[in-house]
């Protein structure tokens, strides 16, 4: 089957809901292509049952390579897989980063990224309940609130962290992103605002739009070296190729979109030539350069059953959930990771340490289930010097990539993430928090834990905070993938538009970032 299109997106995600919104109301036909199922589920919708969805068919569950620097390990990656993909199954938060992050991005080639000309971008997509003026916008489509719901967990974090001399932060994308406080969301009237529900929902009816899910992309076609197409295999086994009048655009995120450059013949010749894929153009640099938040937790046990176990099952979860229905109010209302910081562990002026707090310990299946009521405290490196990569497995599209993150396989990354655990032990010793929490789980209790003791609860435990960016950089060098306007080099009609562009990592959760990339596209698409 075949049907023509102005565009094509790979990837219903933060990155292409925006892309495609923009370019169907600029009049452009386009087709978009998602490898999961709708975003039709309440799990979706209620902020606070957001981990229900990871594991589902709606998320796509990465697993890299055994790991030396994590202790042999193999690393979980969750990533969304459904419409908004990760805005859809992540905790919302609204970070944008640090200016110094994007003048970095100008610095290393990338003209028109730098802080002056991201800012009004983030400013024109926002519409924050709270916040104005020259950092903020109050009229865009891109809901952001406060919390609805302050966990008593949350609430002692941030008034530990200030008795510790941490600085209260009302507002992380301020002037100053250092301090404690509690998050912004993408959220509205206590319901998760996913990018497919803010900018794929309104174009429902509209006949330039074209929505296909649970479709799996085996590759961008090609025609005399250019972007033509994507071809796609559909639910019912149906292979599909469908025609791009302009362009082609690949938004699946850091880890698909490497994945779809490689099977489409674009990717490092020896790898490719090895799997028989025949190579269209050498491109050595996609799939390098990935890179990742890492974190370790700090795990506490409160004196009281105060945490979040056992509160979805029985009675409670329908007190809950009637409460949420009725009202928009509650537990469910909350996004889980409501409090936390950004901290500058070196004194350079300049946070390198971010904290995810959670009211509850989370079970994983490299540790096992804590059924135990407590909290996590947990640091993560914001702009790590560790390095991963993807690879194919096999030419066969679905099979699962080849990968791995690199935690921790720098040194300094490793020396910062000590120090952030050791700004976590501080803060659980102060006085709010000893008020509710009983004794230090992991790494362990004793105030005088040495190095040693640290590191090795590290290794052991060390986790992603889903933030993978980076494996087909934006550049003007030689082993840059795409252009500063988002153009494959060497592919005429091919752009990408995702995470995995990002040169650096921002400082802080990539899900704003990403918005504002797929916007940036649309912008160099339509030439405004």
């Amino acid at each position: 089957m075949s049907d023509a299109y102005d565009y094509i997106i790979a990837g219903a995600g933060s990155a292409g809901c925006t892309l495609a919104n923009r370019l169907v109301n600029a009049g452009k036909r386009v087709l978009v292509v998602e490898a999961g199922p709708a975003d039709n589920t309440r799990l979706i919708d209620m902020p606070a049952t957001f981990a229900k969805v990871i594991g589902t068919a709606r998320s796509w569950i990465y697993e890299s390579e055994p790991e030396p620097s994590v202790g042999g390990r193999r690393l979980p990656i969750p990533q969304g897989r459904t419409l908004g993909g990760g805005s859809s199954i992540n905790a919302m938060l609204y970070i944008r980063g640090q200016p110094q992050d994007y003048d970095g991005w100008r610095d290393l080639g990338c003209d028109g990224w730098g802080w002056d000309e991201v800012l009004p971008v983030f400013r024109r997509l926002e519409r924050n309940e709270r916040l104005a003026g020259e950092r903020h916008g109050t009229k865009g489509p891109l809901p952001v609130s406060d919390p609805r719901h302050r966990h008593p967990l949350s609430l002692a974090f941030v008034q530990a962290a200030q008795q510790a001399g941490y600085r209260y932060n009302d507002d992380f994308n301020g002037v100053a992103q250092e301090g404690v406080g509690f998050y912004q969301t993408t959220t509205a009237n206590g319901e998760r605002q996913s990018a497919a529900k803010v900018f794929l929902r309104p174009l429902a009816g509209n006949a330039n739009l074209t929505v296909v899910t649970d479709a799996l992309v085996t590759g961008v076609t090609l025609e005399n070296g250019a972007a033509s197409g994507l071809a796609y295999t559909s639910s019912d086994g149906h292979n599909h190729a469908a025609t791009a009048k302009a362009e082609v655009i690949l938004a699946a995120g850091a880890l698909a979109t490497p994945k779809l450059m490689m099977l489409s013949g674009l990717g490092p010749a020896e790898h490719l030539a090895g799997l028989g894929i025949p190579v269209i153009r050498d491109m050595p640099a996609v799939g390098c350069d990935l890179q990742d938040h890492v974190a370790a937790p700090v795990y506490a046990l409160t004196r009281q059953p105060i945490s979040l176990l056992g509160q979805d099952g029985g009675l409670k979860a329908l007190r809950h959930g009637l409460q949420y229905l009725m009202f928009r109010t509650g537990l469910l209302t909350s996004n889980v990771v409501e409090s936390g910081g950004f901290f500058d562990t070196d004194g350079d002026g300049r946070p390198d340490i971010q904290f995810h707090v959670l009211p509850v310990m989370i079970e994983s299946a490299e540790h096992g289930s804590i059924e135990r009521h407590g909290m996590e405290l947990n640091p993560c490196v914001l702009r790590p010097k560790s390095r991963g990569s993807v690879q194919l497995r096999s030419r066969n599209a679905s099979d699962p990539i080849r990968f791995t993150t690199g935690f921790l396989s720098h040194a300094d990354d490793l020396a910062l993430l000590l120090a952030g655990m050791k700004v976590a032990r501080t803060i659980l010793r102060q006085p709010a928090l000893r008020e509710v929490v009983a004794e230090e789980l992991a790494p362990g209790n004793a105030d005088d834990l040495g190095d040693a003791a640290i590191v090795d609860h590290i290794i052991s435990h060390a986790k992603t905070v889903y933030h993978p960016c980076g494996t087909c950089r934006m550049g003007t060098d030689g082993q840059a993938v795409v252009d500063p306007q988002l153009r494959v080099r060497g592919v005429p009609r091919l752009r990408v538009a995702d995470a995995s562009i990002m040169p650096r990592l921002t400082s802080g959760n990539t899900n704003a970032p990403a918005i504002m990339i797929g916007d940036r596209c649309a912008d160099f698409i339509l030439g405004q």
